[in-house]
């Protein structure tokens, strides 16, 4: 349903909370739990840099983006 808020609520904040809004028996969940990805961070901790003002994205989230985009067929070139 559209709806059409107030200027004011137009700059509100909303926080999102992932963990609240993925299945409990999500193939993320699944995989999440069955697959340790720690070892992105060994084998990409060279290709950071340490004294960079601005933060990273974390290897680990857009490691898990690419492979259910892979597993779940939601490629963005179609």
């Amino acid at each position: 349903m559209l709806s059409k808020q107030s200027m004011e609520g137009r700059y509100q904040v909303s926080m999102i909370a992932l963990d609240q809004i993925v299945p409990e028996n999500h193939l993320v969940r699944k995989i999440e739990k069955a697959l340790d990805f720690n070892f992105i961070y060994d084998l990409l901790g060279d290709k950071y840099s340490m004294d960079n003002e601005r933060p990273s994205n974390d290897p680990v989230v857009l490691f898990s983006i690419c492979l259910e985009f892979e597993l779940c067929d939601k490629r963005s070139e179609k």
